[in-house]
């Protein structure tokens, strides 16, 4: 896999200005644009933004923003999975009895422009503050119930070494504090963050996972790889979670392409997100009938390892369910019968 498509650009892009200048974007589109920025963050790093081969490509389409954004449906809402009324402090989200999100930061390496939280994320979303971040914690110590913390935000690995491993070092003293997961793009998005001192931060007694969100084969360059056995190095598992996009992984061969990438570079997939509905987002959704048809394709050609749960986080916070394509049926006056990954048919016998 090559590692660039084009020169990186000297620092992140993040104004129209930027993305005219880097010529991603056309100087008569500048209008509409700015138009968009008013509302949604633009932020592409050098290392992201090298693989952009034309705008309009997988990785182009993902990151440069479009006056359709604009434009919104009306499934789209401005909290498609529940976060703020399941937020029963700043920065903690309770959707489930035993885990909870810790979001640190609203700050991300890169903006996509299908994010579920694109309202709230962004250059101004800010850090918690030590007392706010304390308050969090807090909430944390008092509910024993929780064994699993996810780091998410914004990307937690944006935080400060020293930052974050005051954070872990607080979890990891709580008893009932038993797995720590992190969510993040950083090792594809700007993988030189992946430090030495971030790896001493995450160093913890706690079963602690990192997720990383890569949705197209091409993210994974070799400085992602690189970044990414740096973390396995450390003992820390690596898995990985995907949104199914119209135009970046929406075709059998692009899927396949990007599961392989994942499982050569010793990364589990995860889930395959069927995209929320955000505002502005209509342009890359996928139904989900398609997107099963897309796993089914797929069924016999990649080995399980490569295999993602198909998932759907039911709008207004009622939680991930699985929405794969399906082969036990039951057939009247046949009991069950099962389909191969070809489709014939054959019947089940129990006992």
């Amino acid at each position: 896999m090559p590692d660039t498509t084009r020169p990186a650009p000297a620092r992140t892009l993040r104004t129209v200005r930027d993305l005219v200048e880097a010529g991603l974007v056309s100087q008569a589109a500048q209008p509409a644009l700015e138009a968009v920025a008013h509302d949604y963050a633009t932020a592409i790093p050098p290392a992201f933004a090298a693989l952009i081969e034309h705008p309009d490509d997988p990785i182009g389409l993902q990151v440069i923003p479009d006056p359709a954004e604009l434009h919104t449906t009306t499934e789209e809402r401005s909290d498609p999975i529940g976060d703020d009324a399941l937020s029963p402090v700043p920065g903690i989200v309770h959707r489930y009895a035993d885990r909870a999100l810790l979001k640190p930061l609203l700050i991300c390496p890169l903006y996509c422009r299908f994010c579920f939280r694109r309202e709230h994320v962004g250059p101004d979303g800010g850090v918690l503050d030590d007392a706010a971040l304390e308050r969090a914690l807090d909430w944390l110590r008092a509910h024993p119930a929780i064994g699993e913390v996810i780091l998410s935000g914004g990307d937690p690995m944006m935080l400060s070494p020293r930052r974050m491993g005051h954070i872990i070092r607080a979890l990891e003293a709580m008893p009932h504090v038993h797995t720590i997961r992190i969510h993040t793009r950083v090792p594809v998005a700007d993988p030189e963050r992946v430090t030495a001192d971030m790896m001493a931060a995450l160093d913890t007694t706690c079963s602690l996972w990192m997720v990383i969100h890569a949705n197209h084969a091409r993210e994974l360059t070799p400085q992602a790889r690189k970044a990414i056995r740096r973390m396995q190095a450390q003992a820390i598992p690596v898995i990985a979670q995907s949104v199914l996009l119209r135009g970046v992984n929406d075709t059998p061969q692009a899927l396949e392409d990007l599961l392989r990438a994942l499982v050569a570079a010793r990364v589990k997939p995860y889930y395959l997100h069927q995209l929320d509905p955000a505002p502005g987002t209509s342009r890359f959704r996928v139904p989900i009938a398609e997107g099963q048809r897309l796993l089914a394709a797929l069924r016999g050609r990649v080995t399980g390892l490569a295999w993602p749960t198909y998932v759907l986080d039911i709008p207004g916070g009622h939680g991930k369910v699985p929405i794969g394509p399906g082969y036990l049926d039951t057939v009247e006056g046949m009991g069950m019968q099962v389909r191969d990954p070809q489709g014939r048919p054959h019947r089940v016998e129990e006992g």
